[in-house]
């Protein structure tokens, strides 16, 4: 009797497609850690990003930009990481 828990279309897949499976699964897991972390860079990167804009000469801003640029790879990372985290992992 076949795993009601598995979706259908990955209840008839060969070993080799298993494995491509989980390794995609795992790469998504490691977008979501890194997305997390770029998250929690760009937190405490606001911190210097609000004494960089308020303080900073002309259009200056070295601070913010690194935090837009951690922010936006975050949100990019967790994306990607959920897309290729979609259905059920093999243990739970």
């Amino acid at each position: 009797m076949a795993n009601s828990l598995i979706p259908v279309e990955e209840q008839n897949l060969t070993p080799e497609q298993v494995e491509a499976l989980d390794k995609r699964r795992h790469k998504g897991q490691l977008c979501l850690i890194i997305g997390g972390q770029l998250f929690i860079f760009a937190t405490l990167l606001s911190l210097w990003a609000g004494q960089d804009l308020t303080y900073s000469p002309n259009f200056i801003h070295p601070m913010a930009g690194l935090m837009a640029l951690c922010g936006i790879g975050s949100i990019v990372s967790i994306i990607t990481g959920i897309n290729l985290r979609r259905g059920n992992p093999e243990f739970f």
